[in-house]
């Protein structure tokens, strides 16, 4: 992870990189797990509302194999 920047620009970039990701990709727990770019640009709703639908479905999914089977 350490590395040796021996021009200012390289610096400069890798910094740039760096914020970008932790702006962008990186999801942040103090933020309800969205990134700083959801939550700045007013998505940060539309992405929980879709996670809570994923769930729903996905629990939806596993229980059905479990009352088919209780009700055999």
């Amino acid at each position: 992870m350490l590395e040796n920047y021996y021009l200012p620009s390289d610096l400069k970039a890798r910094i740039a990189e760096f914020v970008d990701y932790y702006n962008t990709e990186r999801y942040h727990e103090s933020l309800d797990n969205l990134t700083p770019a959801d939550v700045y640009t007013g998505r940060g709703q539309t992405v929980l509302d879709r996670r809570r639908r994923i769930r729903q479905k996905t629990i939806a999914e596993r229980r059905r194999p479990y009352y088919r089977q209780k009700a055999a």
